[in-house]
């Protein structure tokens, strides 16, 4: 089982590294190449690659203080991915003071049978110098953000800019929320059957959960005795796992049956499942993103909720639409830098840097700007993002509102998240230390009246 989930995080960080892929499509990737099933080595792969990413700038710096004069980047993809691995499994995991040096002589053996011994060589001088030397050489010398971006485990310039936008103290529970990890939520599809009846299939797979009180379908799993996917309740479309911020934003849109939807930027496909769960299958959605993969996925969790009212179409919702339509409402959750799911996806903070938040930004003006034009008079509007930034939510709002007069923001109720920040109370933010979700933001926009 070791080997197995050594050979799998090795190789899901190497394709993480050489093509910029998240944990899940890279760890799904390998473990289609090396068509390994075993249940234990798939979970300890995945703790093992998702708790080293989270960590990656204090492992990396911690790595190069041993290796001086070398850098980690200078190691092939194999020795990289191993190092990283090393330095979570023996030190991180464990207590800092005292490493099993046994344990870590186990590991080494089975990655010298994995990447081959003298391959190992190169590093294995350094291995000592990484099981002794103390943490505390990462923050010699560091001001207070470079520290903080250690601690957190986050880039120093995201940890400058949550300074700047919720103060030190806000920000400091914000960052350190991303290190743990946030419950898991799933709706319940009233679709396929009623609720009482989910809820028992439920208690049969031995999974506990717990009523969020503000959602009409959504619960918190509370205990599992199994992976949610691998329960019948997930088989059989009667489960989607749905974070609560995006399942109150679909329930914002109240949609109601024989209306017309406009879905933009609808895939993997569990807000569109969701929105026509709220129509109970009557009247017309309209499911639109401009990637086929992603598309594949909706498709694949459209026809597991029993969804029968919902229309893919594959196009950019930046450029003029090819549809005729007057949405009665338009439901827009655009691409975004993602920095409220930092839990969630922790690969996603290396990636990205200040300029992405300025792009991203001016991508979402294009396609809120285009696809508002596809809402009749009287409709409604729901933008919504999982990001904090200002620059991808309050201020997108506030250009859209200034260039379109006759859209008027409006209260989203019941309060379940916090207010929106620059004056926008009307909006509402969720956090992950404050909200227990994804970090998010929702906008509520009505088509109130024509201007001539």
């Amino acid at each position: 089982m070791l080997r197995e989930a050594w050979t799998l995080a090795i190789e899901t960080l190497s394709w993480m590294e050489m093509r910029g892929l998240s944990e899940p499509l890279a760890f799904a990737k390998t473990v289609k190449q090396l068509g390994i099933d075993d249940p234990d080595a798939l979970r300890f792969a995945r703790v093992l690659v998702f708790e080293t990413v989270r960590r990656k700038n204090f492992i990396d710096a911690f790595i190069n203080e041993a290796v001086r004069p070398s850098r980690i980047d200078q190691f092939g993809l194999g020795l990289q991915a191993f190092l990283r691995l090393f330095v979570y499994s023996t030190r991180f995991s464990k207590d800092w003071s005292k490493p099993d040096l046994e344990e870590a002589e186990t590991v080494v053996k089975i990655v010298r049978s994995i990447l081959g011994w003298k391959t190992l060589l190169s590093v294995e001088p350094f291995l000592g110098v990484l099981l002794t030397q103390k943490p505390s050489i990462i923050f010699a010398g560091k001001d207070d953000e470079a520290r903080v971006a250690f601690q957190t485990f986050h880039p120093k310039w995201f940890v400058e800019y949550c300074f700047r936008l919720f103060g030190r103290r806000e920000a400091l529970m914000f960052l350190e929320s991303a290190t743990s990890a946030l419950p898991l939520y799933v709706r319940l599809n009233t679709l396929k059957t009623s609720e009482d009846k989910i809820l028992k299939q439920l208690a049969d797979d031995g999974t506990e959960v717990e009523k969020v009180k503000q959602l009409k379908s959504g619960y918190r799993i509370v205990r599992t005795r199994r992976p949610l996917t691998k329960t019948n309740s997930f088989k059989e479309g009667l489960i989607h796992l749905q974070d609560k911020s995006s399942a109150f934003a679909a329930e914002v849109g109240n949609p109601a049956p024989g209306t017309i939807v406009l879905d933009v930027c609808s895939a993997p496909g569990a807000v569109t499942a969701y929105l026509a769960q709220l129509m109970r299958n009557e009247g017309k959605i309209f499911s639109l993103d401009y990637s086929k993969r992603r598309m594949a996925a909706w498709r694949k969790e459209v026809f597991r909720s029993g969804t029968k009212i919902a229309e893919p179409v594959i196009a950019d919702g930046s450029s003029p639409l090819p549809l005729n339509v007057e949405a009665d409402v338009l439901v827009l959750n655009p691409p975004c830098t993602d920095t409220g799911l930092f839990s969630r996806l922790p690969s996603g903070k290396w990636r990205l840097t200040y300029r992405s938040i300025a792009r991203m930004a001016e991508l979402q003006w294009k396609i809120l700007d285009n696809c508002s034009e596809y809402v009749k008079e009287g409709g409604t509007l729901i933008y919504f993002t999982s990001s904090v930034t200002v620059e991808e939510n309050e201020m997108v709002i506030e250009r859209f509102l200034k260039w379109h007069p006759e859209w008027l923001l409006t209260e989203i109720e019941p309060e379940l998240g916090s207010p929106g920040l620059r004056g926008l109370d009307k909006c509402q933010r969720f956090y992950p230390h404050v909200h227990q979700c994804n970090g998010s933001f929702i906008a509520k926009l009505e088509k109130n009246r024509q201007i001539h």
